[in-house]
């Protein structure tokens, strides 16, 4: 896989045609596998991590699923094509800036993603767009049973899955969905909606997942632990709390509509007109503007912007896309006057202004 031919497309979870897909981005399911016999990833020599990177490599790609996945070899990704792939949601951070062999395996639509050494031997991930966890489940479930007959899972009869983290020990399951909610940052209602989730156990995370800020309104609500239940109840528990936040963040929105209609359109009207018009504009506040128009285009304050064109300048606009589709690394000066330019030429319909 060409990594600049990724920065061509889009990804199926960008595309916005899931249920629910105004308010909830995507619905990913993670599975945190290792190899039995060898030490976790942590304590391993750069020997055993070889062997480790080769050895799943050889078996997921003699697999069924393996035959529908691309491979990367992180270990040999400059800094640029790392980040990219994180920008992309396929590999975490943790996996772009760790040290020695390690991989991934992607699949055409973005959807499934294998990451081989990573804080475990293996991690196993299917995102969905909008509220479709019950879907990633399914698959991933499917793609688990392949690669598992293929590989010797570390696995106790009493603890279920050995893992690095020990709360991921059990199912080695995490379920998350990303929601944009904007209306509830607004209204000052987050930080309530945010303390009931702690309380029954879900943690919100920022838009690239655990120790990352969140970023435009966006956040991610998975489960904190793993033990002691079923990969059916996780899933479930998650799902039963999600349509909760979507209904709260829909009243905000007509509330604010209702009853203070006259600041948000201004709000939307000033952050779209900066977008159009900026010579030169970070990430950070490329991402906050975009999550309010974002909020005005499902408000029908804005009639002529595609909402799947908004969730592929949300990453479309990140430093390490923007220098790929430039095909030349930037200064972070340079990066922002990039940004502004390919806001404009989008915004203006120009070549720029097409995503796939």
């Amino acid at each position: 896989m060409k990594l600049d031919t990724l920065a061509d497309a889009v990804g199926e979870w960008l595309r916005g045609t899931g249920p629910e897909s105004d308010i909830v981005m995507s619905s990913r399911v993670r599975l945190a596998r290792n190899v039995a016999q060898y030490p976790f990833v942590s304590r391993m020599s750069d020997q055993d991590r070889g062997d480790v990177e080769r050895f799943l490599r050889e078996r997921i790609s003699s697999s069924s699923v393996g035959k529908q996945l691309d491979y990367i070899d992180v270990g040999r990704l400059e800094e640029i094509d790392r980040q990219f792939l994180v920008e992309r949601q396929l590999i975490s951070r943790e996996h772009a800036e760790a040290q020695g062999a390690r991989g991934v395996a992607i699949d055409g639509l973005e959807q499934v993603s294998l990451m081989i050494n990573e804080e475990d031997h293996l991690r196993i991930q299917c995102m969905h767009s909008g509220l479709d966890l019950r879907g990633a489940w399914e698959q991933i479930r499917g793609v688990d049973d392949q690669i598992g007959s293929a590989v010797p899972y570390a696995y106790h009869p009493k603890w279920g899955y050995l893992t690095a983290c020990p709360t991921n020990v059990g199912t080695g399951i995490r379920v998350s969905v990303m929601l944009h909610l904007p209306a509830l940052v607004i209204t000052r209602q987050i930080d309530k909606v945010f303390r009931s989730l702690h309380k029954i156990s879900l943690a919100v995370r920022g838009l690239y997942g655990e120790g990352s800020q969140a970023m435009g309104d966006f956040y991610q609500i998975s489960n904190q632990t793993t033990l002691g239940k079923s990969e059916e109840e996780l899933v479930e528990q998650v799902g039963d709390v999600v349509p909760v936040l979507i209904d709260y963040e829909r009243r905000a929105r007509e509330f604010l509509v209702r009853e203070t209609q006259q600041n948000v359109h201004d709000q939307v009207s000033r952050a779209y007109g900066i977008l159009r018009t900026a010579q030169t504009i970070t990430a950070e506040e490329t991402m906050q503007l975009l999550s309010r128009v974002r909020m005005g285009v499902l408000l029908g304050l804005i009639g002529d912007v595609k909402i799947a064109d908004i969730n592929s300048l949300l990453i479309r606009t990140q430093p390490a896309h923007l220098q790929k589709l430039r095909g030349v690394e930037l200064d972070t000066k340079d990066r922002n006057i990039e940004r502004a330019r390919y806001l404009r030429r989008h915004f203006e319909g120009g070549p720029s202004g097409s995503p796939n």
